[in-house]
């Protein structure tokens, strides 16, 4: 968590010391015009990636599969839009490594990976839950003595 609150704070500070870097480098000017397109790529880009991601889940729905993967790179895509509408060359550059088909490929690898890793500590923690349950419930019960009967009229 104070990992995310350390990035929240340095992001914004590296993206404007890029930010004059450029604009001292290109002139002012230029650089207001690369943010300005980069911007209106950025909302072509998500209004594009949400009607193909629609077009192929309901694909996928049609033959009765689940369109995991599509929903996970649409939202990667709206994500990419999302940081090129935000002004700044970091988080254009972020957005570019999202862009790219074989590095979205391998986002899409690590966060299945983590996926399968906090389902699998979630299991984890209910199996114990449901053990623990068990051994509660099993003190109450009634003693049951097995055995054999036999009934013997007259």
């Amino acid at each position: 968590m104070r990992i995310f609150l350390l990035l929240f704070l340095l992001f914004p500070l590296a993206e404007l010391a890029l930010l004059i870097q450029v604009g001292s480098s290109i002139g002012v000017l230029a650089t207001i015009l690369v943010l300005v397109l980069s911007g209106m790529a950025g909302i072509l880009l998500m209004r594009f990636a949400g009607f193909a991601t629609a077009w192929r889940a309901r694909e996928r729905l049609a033959r009765g599969e689940l369109p995991e993967r599509e929903m996970l790179q649409g939202v990667m895509m709206v994500v990419a839009g999302g940081l090129l509408f935000l002004p700044g060359f970091l988080s254009d550059l972020i957005a570019l490594l999202l862009l790219f088909p074989p590095s979205r490929k391998l986002f899409l690898g690590v966060l299945g990976r983590r996926a399968e890793a906090q389902a699998q500590r979630r299991r984890a923690f209910a199996d114990d839950l449901r053990r623990q349950h068990e051994q509660a419930a099993g003190a109450q019960r009634p003693n049951v003595i097995e055995g054999e009967w036999e009934r013997r009229d007259k």
